[in-house]
């Protein structure tokens, strides 16, 4: 793991995602052919990419109750903790609609309503990813949507990973399709005969699910165009360097192009981190893609001092950023652009992905300077109204006119004009 000054500037490598031209045709094709020929598409497809032979596209009944026997009470039971503590953060997000008069004669206000369809996307085949389920389907389920899918890649045995339908199961899903990759969000936004329309596609993917994503965008909403995990941790010289290298080790063990950078003022502990790193390297189940990611996108950089930490960490608008420093609610008003933020020694951000409860699924590549975590907010949507007495109408008509007649819109000013003659 590389250390450096921070006075070199090598922090400000990022990795850009760029356009891939393969990438974008092979989608755009893909996505044609599923317009085309629906769930033939999808069958064809499903055994050409995954090495599955499909009967059927839905998960069946009988499939969700062997997938629970599978996981057992015990692996159950992990997951409703999990769900508890995802719940019991997204239900604050809740927001009621408003009505107010702020004049004589007139309402106005906003009606609040949960998306109708809703797509969740959720990366499978050889791993499985039951946090990912809880995260998406949690949220849309306080929300209130009565309809919520997934879209999930099966193994070459053409079933989908038990853990993944357990959490389904107890996240309120209404069905599960045993389909992935750009063909499956090609589905979820044009429909199939099987596969019913969505209103909102949200959740990660590989290259080809993001373009695809980026592709339908418009025909459907999406979250977010996500790229690959990173993680900044800004720390002082009283942290244990073990720690902090198995935190940065975590995020190296998603992706060969995930980003793993500390931050710190104490040129020791920077040495310290970049050791326990090479020690612990040779010890991962996914070795030689952390190794990858700490090559190329991981480094030690010494500040000056916290302060220039947090002005780095600001301009690299981290998916995740953990404070592993003294008194660090202090340091919180000073996070301009995160998309989580981890505070203290004792908060690893893994505790994000699975467990304590704010969501997991984050705007990557410097995208948190304007882009929020997948929220409740994410599967509702919100409608204005407005209502005036004839006597409110006529007291503002003519500033209405007025407006109009200053856009050179003659029809707009006649519209509040001729209410007033008759």
């Amino acid at each position: 793991m590389r250390v450096v000054q921070a006075s070199s500037g090598a922090w400000r490598t990022r990795r850009e995602p760029g356009f891939d031209q393969n990438i974008a045709e092979a989608a755009r094709e893909i996505i044609a052919r599923v317009r085309s020929e629906g769930d033939a598409a999808l069958f064809a497809l499903t055994e050409r990419f995954d090495g599955a032979k499909l009967s059927t596209l839905q998960v069946s009944e009988a499939e969700t109750a062997d997938a629970l026997q599978q996981v057992g009470e015990e692996g159950l039971q992990l997951l409703r903790d999990a769900a508890h503590n995802i719940r019991m953060f997204h239900v604050k997000q809740l927001r009621p609609g408003f009505s107010f008069s702020p004049r004589d004669g007139v309402i106005l206000g906003q009606t609040v309503e949960p998306l109708e369809r809703v797509g969740l996307y959720v990366p499978g085949g050889t791993a499985a990813y039951p946090s990912t389920v809880l995260m998406n389907a949690i949220p849309a389920h306080i929300a209130g949507c009565p309809h919520i899918v997934i879209t999930t890649p099966p193994g070459k045995d053409g079933r989908v990973n038990p853990w993944v339908l357990a959490a389904a199961h107890l996240a309120g899903v209404t069905q599960v399709y045993k389909i992935g990759g750009a063909q499956a969000i090609a589905a979820l936004a044009y429909g199939t005969q099987s596969i019913p329309r969505v209103d909102k596609i949200v959740g990660p993917g590989n290259a080809y699910v993001a373009e695809a994503k980026r592709q339908v965008y418009g025909q459907v909403a999406i979250d977010m165009i996500a790229g690959p995990s990173e993680v900044i941790i800004i720390a002082d010289g009283k942290s244990n360097p073990d720690h902090l290298a198995c935190d940065l080790l975590a995020q190296a063990e998603h992706d060969a192009m995930a980003s793993a950078v500390l931050l710190t003022p104490d040129e020791a502990l920077a040495h310290a981190v970049a050791q326990a790193v090479e020690k612990r390297l040779p010890t991962l189940s996914r070795e030689a893609i952390a190794r990858a990611s700490i090559q190329q996108h991981g480094m030690a950089v010494i500040t000056r001092d916290l302060d220039e930490a947090m002005d780095i960490a600001n301009q690299l608008a981290p998916e995740h950023l953990e404070l592993s420093v003294d008194n660090p609610f202090d340091w919180l008003p000073r996070v301009r652009a995160a998309g989580s933020i981890f505070l203290g020694r004792y908060c690893p951000e893994a505790l994000g992905d699975y467990y304590a409860g704010p969501n997991h699924t984050l705007p990557t590549n410097g995208t948190a300077r304007f882009q929020s975590a997948l929220s409740v907010d994410d599967f509702i949507k919100k409608t204005q109204y407005t209502y005036y007495t004839r006597g409110a109408f006529l007291r503002e008509a003519d500033a209405v006119a007025r407006f109009a007649t200053q856009e050179g819109l003659t029809a707009h000013a006649l519209s509040a004009t001729v209410r007033k003659e008759s």
